[in-house]
């Protein structure tokens, strides 16, 4: 006789083992926390053995719960692209609020009204990338973040640093002196707390020991705080080339290739969607494009 799949349990009991927490599951899964307790208690019945050991703030999984948890979860991965294959959903980018506030969303109109067929969404994400469960497609990340074995990863370009300001506030540094530095506001994002550092290693001045005196949440209150005048913000030279060739902000000491790089991280599953496929070749050309202009 066929043995009924108890589906909505393994499903509590795969988020609980994945977030650590029934509470946490019951937020993912939109349920209470009682219907996953009760879920998972289900199970723990059915195979006659505990699946967690409860602690006072946690949850953590017995040696059987580990090995159900981790088949668990390769099973619904393997439901989900298979069901994404048969009714693919809208083209999802992921990448973080800066670069999609101050350099995709400038971009994608143009883009856009090219392929007018093409669905898109947005997901706002700077860190690691779960394609199958966020239901991404294409992630911009550099590589400070390391891409999970299911993407196929594409570095585009070398991310390019610098000190950027109001054009005032330049008026009281001096270019050619990388000493003037010790006297001027140290803007930083809390996201990239050793952007300083890195800068000053790769502009040949590791020498040079700056504290910051502000720290942001994000890149784009940092950036937005030095275009008010209130310091110097280290940013990419991606997120702010825009405002550098409008004069709202200016870069006294120029840009440096920085460690990082910058990658695209393409879903394996969706690799051969055209309009994945096409999505891919226009953001390698917008990022080529810049370069070129630079060279220029």
């Amino acid at each position: 006789m066929p043995t009924h799949l108890p589906l909505n349990a393994l499903r509590a009991f795969e988020a609980a083992a994945r977030l650590g927490s029934m509470s946490a599951a019951a937020v993912d899964l939109g349920v209470t926390h009682g219907a996953v307790s009760r879920q998972i208690k289900a199970l723990e019945d059915r195979f006659g053995f505990p699946l967690f050991e409860r602690q006072p703030r946690s949850i953590v999984p017995t040696r059987e719960g580990a090995q159900l948890a981790a088949d668990v979860a390769e099973a619904f991965e393997r439901l989900q692209i298979a069901v994404s294959r048969m009714q693919p959903g809208p083209l999802i980018i992921s990448c973080s609020a800066t670069i999609m506030m101050r350099w995709l969303i400038p971009r994608l109109p143009t883009f856009k009204n090219s392929q007018t067929s093409f669905e898109f969404q947005l997901n706002v994400n700077y860190g690691d990338q779960d394609f199958v469960r966020d239901e991404v497609s294409i992630a911009i990340r550099t590589t400070i973040y390391r891409a999970p074995a299911s993407a196929v990863v594409e570095t585009v370009a070398t991310e390019e640093i610098g000190p950027v300001c109001h054009p005032k506030y330049a008026e009281r540094l001096d270019p050619g002196h990388m000493d003037s530095l010790r006297g001027a506001r140290i803007l930083l994002s809390s996201t990239r707390p050793n952007a300083w550092k890195e800068w000053a290693a790769a502009a040949g001045h590791s020498e040079l020991k700056l504290s910051p005196h502000e720290s942001y949440e994000h890149f784009y209150l940092a950036i937005q705080a030095a275009t008010c005048g209130l310091g110097l913000a280290m940013a990419p030279r991606l997120l702010v080339e825009d405002d550098v060739r409008s004069g709202h902000l200016v870069a006294p000491f120029g840009f440096v290739a920085g460690p990082h790089k910058l990658q695209l991280w393409v879903a394996h599953h969706q690799r051969n969607r055209p309009d994945v496929q096409a999505t891919v070749r226009w953001l390698r050309g917008e990022l080529a494009t810049m370069a070129a202009d630079r060279e220029g």
